[in-house]
């Protein structure tokens, strides 16, 4: 059998492993628009903290998955699903070819997601989704440090990767404001006490929270960005990080059914019986996108075994916990999930 996978995550790396140790005779084609190998995306918030994070943070290099007959496509972007006659036209890296497939798995995963007041000024800040935007931050910071001072940052989301990215650039010794259009900080994962007890930890860092902050512009001042809310404050840079948007524009050009992921059955498969989703990109038929690494990883593994005809049956949600790697805290109730 001949299988595509859409994306080098969590999701697409487990399961092409594990597809590979349940079937010797597969052909497994991983195409991927990565270049680093497979690395943990949970870690990028810690991206600051740790001088060495660009190199312990990936968890594989590609050439293992290579000899482990995997075949990767890296640097690359598929541009078309063609579901009849089940090809895939790949583009990028100095090359074009066109891939024939069996089963299609689509683990793209989930871009940033910009509200649309922001998206005009999209060249003045930065966000952090990949190795490559961290790398990106990362030469940006350490061109003001070379400057002997600390960079000025002001992150605008108080959602989970907000926080952690505050809390990293806060311990590391930068400025940092925080700005969160709700009254409370991560208001959809803790309980209010909790919420409380993180905006008690921030400041303790040095952060500077701003609550129902409503970011309507950003300005371009010289060397400086302005974030413009009722007042107005200039910083180094700006970060977004107002949560994620899953990558369904490919398999939404292919004609599948998507709604706020890419609709799949209780197997993971879309309305056509050769394309299967896995990941945040997937969505359920309860309306849940399972976003965190545990059922992400339990999803890759079930769908491996259930091709490989040793499940049966639907998929079911482990049970699961989470924990934000904000430095110091520590939430006395379960996270909504």
């Amino acid at each position: 059998m001949q299988v595509v996978i859409i994306g080098s995550g969590v999701a697409g790396v487990t399961f092409a492993e594990k597809y590979r140790a349940l079937d010797a005779d597969a052909e497994i084609t991983l195409v991927t628009r990565e270049n680093d190998g497979y690395y943990s995306r949970p870690l990028l918030s810690r991206g600051f903290s740790k001088d060495t994070i660009e190199e312990t943070i990936v968890l594989k290099p590609f050439s293992a998955l290579r000899e482990n007959r995997i075949e990767v496509i890296s640097g690359v972007e598929i541009t078309a699903i063609h579901r009849i006659p089940r090809r895939v036209e790949v583009a990028g890296a100095c090359q074009e070819k066109s891939l024939k497939y069996d089963k299609l798995i689509i683990a793209q995963g989930s871009a940033a997601f910009v509200p649309p007041p922001l998206q005009p000024y999209r060249e003045l800040f930065f966000c952090l989704n990949s190795l490559a935007d961290l790398k990106t931050l990362r030469k940006f910071r350490h061109g003001i440090l070379s400057q002997n001072r600390r960079p000025d940052w002001a992150i605008i989301g108080g959602g989970l990767i907000g926080c952690e990215v505050a809390s990293d650039l806060a311990v590391s010794g930068d400025s940092v404001t925080l700005y969160h259009a709700m009254n409370r900080l991560m208001e959809r994962q803790l309980a209010e006490e909790d919420s409380l007890s993180l905006f008690e930890n921030l400041n303790h860092a040095g952060v500077d929270v701003l609550l129902n902050q409503s970011v309507h512009s950003l300005a371009d001042e010289n060397d400086k960005v302005c974030v413009l809310t009722e007042a107005a404050a200039e910083f180094d840079a700006v970060i977004v990080a107002c949560g994620f948007k899953p990558r369904t524009g490919l398999a939404e050009q292919a004609g599948l059914a998507v709604g706020r992921g890419i609709k799949v059955d209780d197997c993971l498969r879309t309305e056509d019986e050769h394309i299967y989703a896995l990941g945040d990109v997937a969505e359920l038929p309860n309306g849940r996108l399972y976003a965190y690494i545990m059922p992400i990883r339990h999803q890759a593994n079930w769908l491996a075994a259930h091709l490989a005809g040793q499940e049966h049956g639907s998929w079911t949600p482990p049970v699961f916990s989470t924990k934000a790697k904000v430095h110091g805290f520590e939430a006395t109730h379960p996270y909504h999930l």
